[in-house]
Formats: structure tokens, C-alpha cells, sequence
């Protein structure tokens, strides 16, 4: 995997601890040269937003998040029938509790993680919850875009390229759970399944509601 490297990005400060470093390198193994840009431009983004709205927040667990929340999509952390959101934050779980994280940061990873998609939530959790959510927001559909300065953006992207992301994300993020398109019932990721599955049926919240057991 070809990557860049930086100890600063548009004023951020990029954490080189210990367990910084190592999710780094299970990223870089285990991901993809496009995930780990995304990952790294995603931290960037949140820090960012938690910069201008002078949020307090953990930089490291803020980190160790991002470059985890995607890991879900990848074959080595994918479940047969979780979330791929619900993979991303085990496993980030797992690898804080093998470095002795307490109890509260580890359920801070976690939430960070599996909530990234939930609409609605994430923005009213904990800083980290909310920044990782808004920084994911900001590169995959631009929300905030006009909030980050030109040379920000320029800087951000300069380091990790976006390589032609728009087109690219989509068939990503489908690779991730083509396996599993149940796990996408009432969220976000049914409209990936839908986008590149011809006809495809969605699991329906009021079916499930009238087709229940019960004899009314």
C-alpha cells in the first residue's frame, strides 16, 4: 500500500503514541489505500469541526476511531450478519481493551464507531461521537464543505488524495455487506444496496409491523 505519512496536517497534530501507531499499521495491513485516506482525511475533518466549534475531545481515541470505522468493510473484520459498522467498533474495542483502555473509553470508541452512520443521533452524543460523525459527513457528502477554508481543503486533500471518491465509495461500501444486505435494514446503507442491485427489495418496517405474529 502506497500511503503518506505526516505528523501535521492543516494544523492538526496526527497522534504517533503507541496505540495510534498500531491502529495505524492494522489499517495499513488489513485496509485498503482508499480507506486509509479517507480515514485519515475523516480525522482531519473531525478535528477540525471540534477546533472551530472549540469542542473538548480525546485526539487519540478520536484517531484510533476513524481509522477503525471503516475496518468493518474489510474482509479480515467482517461478520456474517452484523452491521459492518457494529465489525468496525468490535474490533476497535478489542484492540483499545488489549492496551488497557478503561471501561469509558472503550464504550467511547465504540459508540464513535457504530453510530457514524445513524442520522439523527450521533450529532446530540459525546464530541467524539458527534465530530467523527460530521467529519465522515464532510467528506462522503460534503455536509460543512463550505465551513473548511480553501487551504484546509487543498492541504487535506493534497495529502490523502481523494482518487476519484465519489465513484469509488459506492462499490466500497457495497463490497463491504453484498453479503449481508439484511444489516442495512433501516439505515443508510439500504440506498447502496439499492443503488447497485437491480430490484432490490428492501426489508420494509411496516411489513414487519402487519406480517407480525400476532392475531389481530
Amino acid at each position: 500500500m502506497s500511503i503518506n505519512t505526516f505528523k501535521t496536517i492543516a494544523g492538526i497534530n496526527i497522534p504517533d503514541s503507541s496505540i495510534a501507531t498500531q491502529a495505524t499499521e492494522l489499517l495499513r495491513e488489513h485496509g485498503t489505500e482508499f480507506i486509509y485516506n479517507h480515514s485519515l482525511r475523516v480525522f482531519l475533518f473531525s478535528s477540525l469541526n471540534g477546533k472551530r466549534k472549540q469542542l473538548a475531545y480525546d485526539p487519540e481515541l478520536l484517531y484510533v476511531a476513524s481509522v477503525f470505522h471503516d475496518l468493518g468493510l474489510v474482509p479480515h473484520y467482517s461478520s456474517p450478519d452484523l452491521r459492518f459498522e457494529v465489525d468496525g467498533a468490535n474490533a476497535a474495542r478489542d484492540f483499545c481493551e488489549s492496551h488497557g483502555l478503561p471501561k469509558e473509553s472503550l464504550q467511547l470508541v465504540w459508540d464513535t464507531i457504530a453510530l457514524h452512520t445513524t442520522i439523527g443521533i450521533a450529532e446530540h452524543k459525546e464530541a467524539e461521537v458527534a465530530l467523527m460523525y460530521s467529519g465522515v459527513g464532510l467528506d462522503v457528502m460534503g455536509e460543512g464543505y463550505d465551513l473548511l477554508s480553501n487551504e484546509n481543503r487543498e492541504e487535506i486533500i493534497s495529502a490523502f488524495p481523494r482518487n476519484d471518491f465519489k465513484n469509488r465509495i459506492i462499490p466500497t461500501f457495497f463490497s463491504g455487506f453484498e453479503h449481508k444486505t439484511d444489516t442495512t435494514f433501516g439505515n443508510i446503507k439500504a440506498d447502496v444496496c439499492a443503488f447497485m442491485i437491480p430490484n432490490f427489495h428492501r426489508k420494509n418496517f411496516c411489513d414487519c409491523i402487519l406480517h407480525s405474529p400476532w392475531s389481530e
